[in-house]
């Protein structure tokens, strides 16, 4: 896959799944009637968007690690609290996975494409 696919796939990954964490705490199933603060946790996934959108390799990095987070969060509160927080927590660990697998790939073939990486390309074809 391109890395220009993978970027799509990443921006559109990374806005479902900040759509899902706001609407999750604010509406769907927030931990107390009425919202909670918990609806922070959308805030650094919406700093992440125009980084992403512009292809910036630092902020593939560092959503690639941000993404483990909210997977994590996915399978504590999947198992923890019923339905439908449970179902809403499937959808972020799935988002989550997707967009770790979007970041991180993209990072590895954009990578790969530059002409500084031109001897590890090399390298790679002949194994």
């Amino acid at each position: 896959m391109s890395p220009a696919n993978l970027a799509r796939i990443a921006a559109i990954v990374l806005v479902l799944l900040f759509m899902l964490c706001l609407t999750w705490e604010s509406r769907l199933a927030p931990l107390r009637p009425g919202g909670s603060w918990l609806v922070l946790k959308a805030l650094p996934l919406l700093m992440a968007i125009p980084g992403i959108l512009q292809g910036r390799r630092y902020t593939f990095q560092w959503v690639s690690m941000l993404s483990i987070a909210y997977f994590a969060e996915g399978i504590v509160r999947g198992f923890s609290e019923p339905a439908p927080a449970s179902t809403l927590a499937a959808w972020e660990l799935l988002l989550a996975l997707a967009l770790f697998a979007s970041t991180r790939s993209e990072e590895h073939t954009s990578e790969l494409q530059s002409h500084h990486d031109l001897v590890c390309r090399l390298l790679l074809e002949k194994k």
